[in-house]
Formats: structure tokens, sequence, C-alpha cells
């Protein structure tokens, strides 16, 4: 969603090439763009547990993904492959307990997440869960559906951060925290998404420098990418030409010969 709210993040033209030297023990990413200096010195301990359900592809296909990121920021964070949650995830997902789990999603259930916490004892939102759901909206979209049978039975709590459908959202030009353009106002990475929410999850203080130290790091990474667009010579592409319209022209060129 990479809600990528739904955290989506799509390619990246400044992704690693054959021969090109990536930084391999730290943040994965090309050594000329590396953002291990900018990454907390060790990873952040939360009292909220993070589950990401993140599509097969979200890592291998998608060099622009925060996941690898946020892995490196949050102790108590876990990512789950898959297109779908299954009982096979519960060791994460607890039962119904005290603790909250809070599904960061915007269905149009869900509830704003600044109103719940607001409305909700601190005795009750204490060591919550926070899942999310990360691909490309139409992934995202699907996946969610396809977990809605097993999420309905651990009485989990559709939360979301505001998202103006009517407007259509920034992009890496316009915000210093937009990865991609985004389809509409207040869609964002998985990693501010997460950031946001902790901001409001976290005892008092807290989440504002949780969030504060993950921002920094979105706004590192972004910039390195802007830069790399600016400065990026496109060739032109080579017209795609029908088959039946080279024949035709052959066929004339051939009848100009006789």
């Amino acid at each position: 969603m990479d809600f990528d709210p739904v955290f989506s993040d799509d390619g990246d033209s400044a992704a690693a090439s054959p021969g090109r030297s990536i930084c391999h023990a730290g943040c994965g990413r090309p050594s000329r763009v590396c953002l291990c200096p900018h990454l907390p010195p060790s990873p952040i301990p939360t009292s909220t547990t993070v589950v990401i359900l993140h599509h097969p592809h979200a890592l291998r296909r998608n060099p622009l993904s925060t996941l690898p990121l946020l892995e490196r920021s949050l102790s108590n964070l876990h990512l789950l492959p898959g297109r779908r949650l299954l009982p096979s995830s519960t060791p994460l997902l607890p039962p119904p307990s005290p603790n909250p789990v809070l599904l960061l999603y915007p269905s149009p259930g869900a509830a704003d997440l600044a109103s719940w916490c607001r409305s909700t004892p601190p005795s009750a939102r204490a060591s919550p869960t926070l899942l999310l759901i990360d691909g490309t909206w139409r992934q995202a979209k699907e996946m969610h559906a396809a977990s809605l049978p097993f999420l309905s039975s651990l009485g989990v709590i559709p939360v979301a951060l505001p998202v103006d459908s009517g407007v259509d959202g920034d992009s890496m030009f316009e915000s210093e925290l937009v990865v991609k353009k985004e389809p509409h106002k207040g869609c964002m990475s998985t990693m501010e998404a997460v950031a946001r929410a902790l901001r409001l999850l976290e005892p008092e203080g807290k989440g504002e420098e949780i969030e504060e130290a993950m921002l920094g790091v979105l706004r590192t990474m972004v910039a390195f990418q802007a830069e790399h667009l600016q400065n990026r010579t496109v060739k032109p592409r080579v017209k795609m030409r029908k088959k039946k319209e080279l024949k035709r022209e052959e066929l004339q060129s051939n009848a100009r010969l006789m």
C-alpha cells in the first residue's frame, strides 16, 4: 500500500542492475544511494506489534519498496509474505484478547485511527497489534477480500488514516515523503503509514520521536530518487510497427522496382 491506507510502491529506475555496487549488509540499496547512515543505530522497540502481510512480489519486483527499511527501523515488526492471512498466522495475530488488533486499511467501515485513539481508554488500547496489507492497490484489495473470513474470526478493528478519493495524490516532486505518484490525496507508502500510526498508538511523546526517525529515512530516500529522475537522460522509444504495415511497405517497394 510499496498502502503501500493501502500501501504500494512501484518500480525504481535507480534499481540495482548487474555490476552495480549494492549495500548488501545494510539497506540493500545501490551503494551510491545507501540509506544506512540515515537509519536508526539499532531497530527501535515499540509497544505496538506491527504485522505486514505483503504480496510475494513486493520485495522481488519492487526496488522502491519501503519494507526493507521498515525491517531495519523497528524491532517489533513482522513481515508475512502471502496473498491472504491463514490460521497459520495466529502466533502473530492472537485471538480476541484485551490487547486490540487493528487493521489499517481504507475500507468503508474503517474508523479514523486518531478518533479511535481519542475515544478508547489507554488501558483498552495498550500493546496493540497493527496489521497492514502491502502491495499495489489492486493486489491489496484482493488480499484484503481473501483475508476477511480469517480477520472476522479474530475480532479485528478496522481503522484508517484520512484519504480523500476526490483529490489526486501528490508525486515525489510535490511532497518530500511520496515515493511515487499516488492515486488519491492521503495515500502513502507503507513506511509513512506505519510512522503515522505509531505516532498515535505509542505512549505519549514516544510516538512522535519514532515517527520523526522513520520519516527522516523516507525523506532521504525520496530525495535520492527525485534527484536521480531529474538528472536522468531518457532515450527516445523506438516506434513499434505492426507486421502488416511492414509487409505493405515491402510490397510497395517491390512494386516500384518491377
